[in-house]
């Protein structure tokens, strides 16, 4: 499954959002990416998720690939329109 995202966030998604994203991400078991301008990440990966430099604006695509893709892509999805609100 994959769904796209506008960040929002003035700041983008700096250090604490990301760190919470990859959080709720490594609870899942399937496979999450994260693309950005054509370079694709594990979303598990702190460091990784940070390297995209992501700022307000940037559109990524989120894809989940696994036994609970569904549930995983849900609540990523709530979580970064969360993160825009702020």
């Amino acid at each position: 499954m994959e769904k796209e995202f506008i960040i929002a966030n003035e700041k983008g998604l700096h250090a604490r959002p990301a760190t919470l994203l990859v959080s709720i991400a490594s609870k899942f078991d399937c496979n999450i990416t994260v693309t950005y301008d054509g370079v694709t990440v594990d979303l598990k990966s702190i460091m990784n998720v940070l390297s995209l430099g992501l700022k307000r604006g940037s559109l990524i695509t989120i894809r989940t690939d696994g036994v609970d893709e569904v549930a995983a892509l849900k609540k990523i999805s709530e979580n970064i329109v969360n993160f825009n609100l702020r």
